[in-house]
């Protein structure tokens, strides 16, 4: 899953006649050269440069340059090569340096966060905004599974696979920022991790980055779209029972009080293709009408493509982008509507180490392997953290930094996690029935979750094209050289990924599940194969490789390919 870096270059030339460098004369010092204009602003000076976009987010999707100019860059690129960092003649002139509002950095499962900083390295991040930054981008909708997830490992188990997932998703993340550096004799200050596996691995690092990047990517689309189901469904049922006086009177087993917890699914394995509304009664005809209509499984998913489906098919993304800080709202919100709940309903605890009873599970379960795969995607920020920390005021605080992030979104998840696992009512309901999102265990009458939702339906309608535009820009790209090569074709990308949605929420609206398998499967590359390979091959060719390390970094990648493993045999 690549979180891609936007950037737009406008270039224009200005007479094909002339040299597109303007070099340093024979015999002329670089400050001489900087006083007759190589680092003015006159315009003649600058030689167009040009730099293929990868994800542009900008007005102007089809801005393109000469062939000429094409041509230079792949010139200088070559000959970037054979000189060193010092040599100025082959250094890009600063009109091509991209603005800081033009930079983005996304997040499939939560925000898009602007990069902040100048060209000359002026007004980059302090430490606290980096780490601010990099909890935002990997905050998203796995903090929704976190308190299933340790239903389904066991509490004991659950928080210590946090802990040791958090661990082991740090350091390969390390390994991922240290990795530009083990390449000697190139200018790697632009590179990103996929142009690190394609310097190692050629064409095969480059396609299976795309491969693995689509897999996250169009899993978090279907996430989003099971999600946006529901929060649709519950919010509009809480409207319509509030406007027309509604008092629905519900048949799930639950709790009573103002604070009521549900469990849609009591005396059996969860089955997604079902839902909660299956098991609501009502008392007249129009009720009956309207439940015909507003369903959530068969028709709701329906709705939601008049609202998103035209907006998958913008060229620019920019306009999303701006909402993104509802990503940081949504998740101050569920924490604390997390400890509002905490404080009503107590805490209900039962510690029962190997054997389960009537209302709790054991504190050891076999069926851990489901949340190592939630985990290795809401640890996930691999494919972009050189970029989120390439804008560090200091570099030498990189390591620091990272580490501090990972910590607070470590105990981010614990607390959201412990919390409802904890508080949870048993008796009279059974720590089973704690759903894959943990908001299905609230009634859509609650007004305090009626808000999370509808908070996090709008957050999300806004980053779901943002996914869908980096989709888009990544496979369209490799495989047609440019984002947006015809209507034809990126309406037919748009529907399969809207068709892949509106199947998930109607068959299979298991959103643990979803992120388990999508989470594993690019986890297994970014997080385990490649950061581990590439290291090896680094230590080998400097002649460093021990076989601790390579036994170790060995091991990593078992363990990825059996949590890969492991989600199709729970």
């Amino acid at each position: 899953m690549r979180f891609s870096v936007g950037v737009k270059t406008q270039t224009s030339m200005e007479d094909d006649g002339k040299p597109l460098l303007d070099p340093v004369r024979a015999g002329e010092s670089y400050a001489e050269a900087d006083q007759n204009g190589f680092d003015s602003l006159d315009p003649k000076s600058k030689r167009p440069f040009y730099v293929e976009p990868r994800n542009i987010v900008d007005e102007d999707m089809q801005e393109r340059v000469s062939a000429e100019a094409s041509v230079m860059n792949s010139r200088m690129q070559y000959y970037s090569r054979l000189t060193g960092s010092s040599d100025r003649l082959l250094v890009p002139p600063d009109h091509v340096i991209p603005a800081p509002d033009e930079i983005y950095v996304y997040s499939p499962l939560g925000t898009a966060f602007k990069i902040q900083g100048n060209a000359d390295g002026s007004g980059k991040n302090p430490s606290i905004i980096t780490i601010f930054a990099i909890w935002n981008t990997m905050m998203g909708t796995s903090i929704l599974s976190i308190p299933w997830g340790i239903k389904q490992a066991g509490f004991t188990f659950g928080v210590i696979i946090v802990i040791l997932m958090g661990i082991l998703t740090l350091y390969c993340c390390l390994r991922v920022l240290k990795s530009r550096a083990a390449i000697p004799f190139i200018d790697t200050s632009s590179w990103e991790f996929p142009d690190v596996c394609k310097y190692y691995f050629g064409s095969f690092g480059q396609w299976s980055s795309l491969a693995f990047s689509m897999v996250s990517l169009v899993g978090a689309m279907i996430v989003y779209w099971v999600l946006m189901s529901n929060f649709l469904f519950n919010t509009g049922k809480f409207i319509y029972n509030y406007v027309h006086h509604v008092n629905v009177t519900d048949t799930d087993v639950g709790t009573n009080g103002t604070d009521r917890v549900i469990c849609p699914f009591p005396n059996k394995e969860h089955h997604a293709n079902h839902s909660a509304d299956e098991y609501m009664t009502y008392g007249n005809n129009t009720e009956d009408v309207f439940d015909q209509w507003w369903h959530k499984t068969k028709t709701v998913p329906l709705y939601l493509i008049i609202l998103l489906l035209p907006l998958l098919n913008f060229k620019s993304a920019s306009f999303f982008a701006r909402f993104t800080f509802l990503g940081t709202v949504s998740v101050a919100y569920l924490i604390i509507l997390v400890t509002l709940k905490a404080a009503h309903l107590g805490f209900h605890l039962e510690f029962h180490w190997f054997h389960s009873t009537d209302f709790f599970v054991p504190e050891f379960r076999s069926l851990f392997p489901q949340f190592t795969g939630v985990l290795t995607l809401a640890f996930f920020i691999h494919n972009c953290v050189i970029t989120l920390l390439k804008n560090n005021k200091n570099q030498e605080n990189n390591v620091r930094d990272l580490s501090v992030a990972y910590l607070l979104v470590g105990l981010t998840y614990l607390y959201v996690g412990i919390l409802i696992f904890a508080v949870f009512p048993s008796p009279p309901l059974s720590k089973d029935c704690i759903e894959p999102n943990f908001l299905d265990n609230f009634p859509s009458s609650d007004i305090l979750v009626f808000i999370a939702r509808a908070c996090l339906l709008f957050q999300m309608s806004t980053v779901y094209p943002l996914l869908g535009y980096l989709v888009r820009v990544q496979l369209m790209g490799q495989i047609f050289g440019k984002p947006y090569p015809s209507v034809f074709h990126v309406m037919t990308l748009n529907l399969i990924i809207v068709g892949a949605g509106v199947l998930m929420a109607r068959f299979y609206p298991n959103i643990g599940s979803i992120i388990r398998y999508s989470g594993a499967t690019c986890g297994l590359a970014y997080v385990f194969v490649f950061p581990s390979v590439i290291h090896m091959i680094s230590l080998h060719r400097s002649g460093q490789l021990r076989w601790p390390s390579a036994v170790f970094h060995s091991f990593l990648i078992v363990l990825g390919i059996a949590n890969l493993i492991g989600q199709f045999l729970m």
